[in-house]
Order: C-alpha cells, then sequence, then structure tokens
C-alpha cells in the first residue's frame, strides 16, 4: 500500500510540482476575495441607524467555524433583537450549542463598544423570554438590546482594535507571551463577574496541555461525522469563498495547484489516507507545535448566561491581544461534548486545574506571529430580519 502510494504521487506528483511552481510565482492567484472581507472596513458613512452602524462592527466578532449565526431584529425603534440563527449550528461538535452561545456572548461585547464609541450606551437584557434549555437552543431571543443616547459616553480604546482583530492560524513563532502581555489580558477581563482567565508558559505544562490538545484535535479528524461538520462549511478557493463569505477558507496558490490536481476536494479531505486529510492533520499539528504558551477561561457555572459571559471576555480578551501585538488561536476541540471527546476533556479540565464547580469555556494557544488575514464575513444586512 505504501509503495502503491508513493507511486501514485510520482505519477501526478510531477503535474502538482509544476502547476504548484507556477502557481507560486502568482502570488495573488487564489487570493481572498476583496468582497469578502470588505466588512472588516467598518459601516459606510452613508449608514446612518446607530444600530446598523453598530450591528457592523458586531458581525467581525469571532465565532465557532466563523458560521456567523446571529440573526438582528430591527424592527422596533430603538431597539436590537439577537437570536441564533439555527440552520447555523454544529450538531455534532456543540450538540449542546454552548460554543454558539459564546459566539453571540462575542457578538453583543462588540456591539456594545460600537455603541459606545458613537456616544451611545446599549441596554442589554438577555433571554427576555427565558434562557434555552442546558442542551437545545430554540427561537427565542438571545437578547433585547435597546441603544440610548448618553452625552458622557466615551469610547473604550478596545473599540479601535475590532478592525484589527485576527485569528492566528499559522504557526507561531515559538515565544512564549511575556509576563506583561499576559498581565494586560487579564486586566481586559478582571472585574467579569464570574469569569477567569489562567495562563500557561513554563515549558513541562505547555507540553502536556499541547499534548492534550493535539490528542483533541485528532480525535475530531478522525470521527467522521465531526470531521464532516468541519468539511462541510470548508469553503475551497476563491469562488467558493465569495459565493459563502463564511465557514473555513482554503485559498492561495499551493491550494489551487491541489484544487486543479484533483487533490482537494471535499470527499478526499474526509478520506484518511488522502494528501487532503494528511495535509489538514498536519496542519493543525504544526500549530500546536509552534505554541509555547496557553490560556483559557472557566466561568462560575455553565448556565446559558454564563456562556454569554465567557463570549463577552474572550472578545475583550482578543481585542486586547490585538493591541499588545499578542497572537491568538481557540482550540475548541478538547471542550466539546460528544461521548468520544469525554476522556479528552476530563484530562483536559484536570490539566488546566478547572475546579469540579467551575466551566472551562475555552482553551486557546497564545504568543507572537506575523500578521495573519481577516477571515470573511456576510453582508450586514443579512443578519437583519425583514
Amino acid at each position: 500500500m505504501a509503495m502503491a502510494r508513493r507511486g501514485f504521487i510520482r505519477i501526478v506528483g510531477g503535474g502538482v510540482v509544476l502547476a504548484a511552481a507556477g502557481a507560486v510565482a502568482a502570488p495573488r492567484l487564489d487570493a481572498m476575495p476583496a468582497e469578502a472581507v470588505e466588512g472588516w472596513n467598518g459601516p459606510s458613512a452613508e449608514v446612518a441607524d446607530i444600530r446598523r452602524r453598530a450591528l457592523a462592527w458586531a458581525i467581525l466578532a469571532p465565532n465557532p467555524h466563523n458560521l456567523q449565526s446571529w440573526k438582528v431584529d430591527l424592527r422596533e425603534p430603538g431597539v436590537a433583537t439577537l437570536y441564533v440563527d439555527r440552520a447555523r449550528l454544529l450538531p455534532h461538535t456543540d450538540p449542546h450549542s454552548r460554543q454558539i452561545l459564546i459566539g453571540h456572548g462575542a457578538f453583543l461585547e462588540l456591539l456594545s463598544l460600537a455603541a459606545g464609541a458613537e456616544g451611545h450606551r446599549v441596554e442589554i437584557e438577555t433571554f427576555p423570554e427565558g434562557a434555552f434549555d442546558a442542551r437545545d437552543v430554540d427561537d427565542r431571543p438571545v437578547a433585547r438590546i435597546r441603544f440610548v443616547k448618553g452625552p458622557a459616553m466615551r469610547a473604550d480604546p478596545l473599540h479601535a482594535q475590532i478592525p484589527r482583530r485576527r485569528t492566528t492560524k499559522t504557526a507561531f513563532d515559538g515565544r512564549p507571551v511575556s509576563a506583561a502581555d499576559a498581565a494586560a489580558l487579564a486586566a481586559a477581563v478582571a472585574g467579569a463577574p464570574g469569569i477567569a482567565f489562567a495562563a500557561a508558559v513554563e515549558p513541562d505544562r505547555v507540553a502536556t496541555l499541547r499534548r492534550v490538545a493535539s490528542a483533541g484535535s485528532e480525535l475530531e479528524m478522525r470521527t467522521p461525522r465531526t470531521l464532516k461538520e468541519s468539511i462541510d462549511v470548508a469553503r475551497i478557493g476563491a469562488a467558493e469563498i465569495a459565493r459563502h463569505r463564511d465557514g473555513i477558507s482554503l485559498h492561495g496558490p499551493m491550494m489551487w495547484a491541489l484544487r486543479h490536481a484533483g487533490l482537494m476536494t471535499p470527499e478526499k479531505a474526509l478520506t484518511p489516507g488522502t494528501m487532503a486529510f494528511q495535509g489538514g492533520l498536519d496542519y493543525a499539528m504544526k500549530g500546536y507545535a509552534s505554541a509555547a504558551s496557553f490560556g483559557w477561561l472557566s466561568t462560575d457555572d455553565n448556565s446559558r448566561a454564563a456562556q454569554i459571559a465567557a463570549g463577552r471576555a474572550y472578545a475583550r480578551l482578543a481585542l486586547a491581544a490585538s493591541a499588545r501585538g499578542v497572537a491568538i488561536q481557540p482550540h475548541s476541540q478538547t471542550l466539546q461534548e460528544y461521548p468520544e471527546m469525554a476522556g479528552l476533556f476530563a484530562d483536559m479540565r484536570r490539566e488546566t486545574g478547572t475546579a469540579d464547580a467551575r466551566t472551562l469555556q475555552m482553551f486557546f494557544r497564545l504568543g507572537y506571529a506575523a500578521e495573519a488575514a481577516p477571515s470573511p464575513r456576510r453582508p450586514a444586512g443579512s443578519f437583519v430580519v425583514a
């Protein structure tokens, strides 16, 4: 089997190498479409409604699989009502929509920062019709947000970081996060009720956390239904990215070469033993190998309100990281609540020192890296309920 595979690579490899060589010579080939990332410019000057202006910044919030699972009803004057877009869930890797709710918390934090920067405060009532069941989400609102003009409102400095915030998916440079930068991240979430932030930079502890986290990524990839959930939202190539403007973006000269050689397709990415599958696994492991520090957030409990609070805290932490030049990337695999992950979930709780009464909500690598590119966003108007 190994000989056959090597022979196969030799047969098609020449074409791949030639295509890749030509592709690399054209660095803009299969580039991120400009329209897919235009949202990072914020609202246009023609948008006058403060709710729509704030919404244009809020959709830049970090969120699981870049699904952008937000719906906003603006039909009540001066109010925005936030819902879960139940067509954009992760039933296999996030069966109780805990991570989806964290993404809604991040949205609310950016919305609040954006409104404040334009002289408005927001009065946020979470779950005005009652909180979701612990195991499911429904059509009730996540939050009702009232915008109030406040002449004494001042912009939070973190607002300026919204268009600069990135999730860094490439390799880090191997330096652990500095004590000063870790302290700045902690300060960004200090005072948030029920939220605790911690980080690890000690080599032995980082190595242990890396082993657990890496095992979680590999387990997710080797569990067919959870891998398929990611592949289903993979947007391969500039044309797909432009069409969807969400999900997991795969593009660039090498990706173009592999697609045109027939080596990168959703079917091959789902099949262990293929170059596409192994390349995805190697990419994830390379990211872990370059991490010299990790951080995490925990909450007093796992209520829906706590999940929202965790999202708001993570958004602030990510913006503070941007301000300090710190690279950050969530690694949520070991926190996922499907049966096969239970053992690694327990290992991660133990290795992070998370007490039995608390909930580990976010785990992420921290460090330093080259500036990352922004992720696609759908047009702001597509989130609005007519």
